[in-house]
C-alpha cells in the first residue's frame, strides 16, 4: 500500500512540481541578485517554505528591515493559512509524529490537492498527505537552489519573474473551477476580495478579505454541502 500511495501522491504532485520549480528558480535568481549565495536559498527554502513570504524576504534582507517589520509583514502575507488550515483538522487528525511537518508544509497548492483528491481504500491517507507535502517541499527546495545557481552563472533579465506566483494562483483557480460544478466559493472569494481591495487598499485587504470569506463559507455551508452531495450522487 505504501508504494501505491507514493505513486498516487507523486502523480497528483506533478502539476505542483512544474509550478514550484519555476517559482523556486525565480526566487533563487532574485535572492542571488540581492547578493546572497545558494546556501541562503537552501536555508530559506528548508525552513520557511512560503513562496510569497520568501519573495518578500528578499526585500527584507536587501533593505535591512527590522525583525519586527519582517515578522509583521510575514504574518500579513500568510494570514490566509489561519483560515483554511482549520478545514484540515479532521483530515490531519491521527497523523502522529508527522503532523507538525504537515502543518509546517501546508501551502496553497498542497491544500488544494488534499481537499480535492478522491482517495479509495487502496490509498493510505496519512501516508498520502505526508508524501504529497514532502514532495512539494522537495520541488520547492530544488527550484530555489537551481535559481540561485543559475543566477550566479547565467546573467539575464529579471523582468516578469515576480508575476510567476500570480500565474500559478490563476492556474489553480481555473483548475478548481473546471473540476467543480459548484462555483459559489470561487465567486464569493473573487467578489469579497475585490470589495476589500477597494475599501482597504492593496496593503491591508488580505486579512479582512479572508475573515469575510471564512464567515461567508460558514453561512453558506449547508448549501455548499448539499451541492457537493448532489455532485457525488450525479457522478455515481
Amino acid at each position: 500500500m505504501t508504494k501505491l500511495t507514493f505513486k498516487r501522491a507523486f502523480r497528483d504532485s506533478l502539476p505542483i512540481m512544474a509550478g514550484y520549480l519555476a517559482l523556486g528558480i525565480g526566487f533563487g535568481v532574485l535572492l542571488q541578485r540581492a547578493g546572497y549565495s545558494f546556501l541562503w536559498a537552501i536555508l530559506m527554502s528548508c525552513t520557511m517554505f512560503a513562496g510569497s513570504g520568501q519573495y518578500a524576504g528578499v526585500d527584507f534582507l536587501s533593505s535591512g528591515a527590522s525583525i519586527l517589520t519582517a515578522a509583521f509583514m510575514t504574518l500579513i502575507i500568510n494570514a490566509r493559512h489561519f483560515f483554511y488550515g482549520f478545514s484540515l483538522l479532521d483530515k490531519y487528525k491521527g497523523t502522529g509524529l508527522v503532523k507538525p511537518y504537515l502543518i509546517f508544509g501546508l501551502t496553497d497548492e498542497t491544500y488544494s490537492v488534499v481537499c480535492s483528491a478522491e482517495l479509495d481504500d487502496t490509498i493510505n491517507r496519512k501516508q498520502y498527505y505526508f508524501f504529497l507535502t514532502a514532495l512539494d517541499h522537495l520541488y520547492w527546495i530544488t527550484g530555489c537552489v537551481l535559481g540561485a545557481v543559475i543566477g550566479e552563472l547565467l546573467p539575464f533579465s529579471m523582468e516578469g519573474v515576480g508575476y510567476s506566483m500570480t500565474a500559478l494562483f490563476v492556474v489553480i483557480l481555473v483548475e478548481q473551477w473546471l473540476s467543480s460544478k459548484n462555483h459559489l466559493p470561487a465567486i464569493l472569494g473573487i467578489v469579497t476580495t475585490a470589495v476589500c481591495l477597494l475599501i482597504f487598499g492593496s496593503d491591508y485587504f488580505i486579512i479582512p478579505a479572508m475573515a469575510l470569506i471564512s464567515l461567508e463559507l460558514v453561512l453558506f455551508r449547508k448549501k455548499l454541502d448539499k451541492t457537493d452531495q448532489s455532485e457525488v450522487s450525479g457522478n455515481d
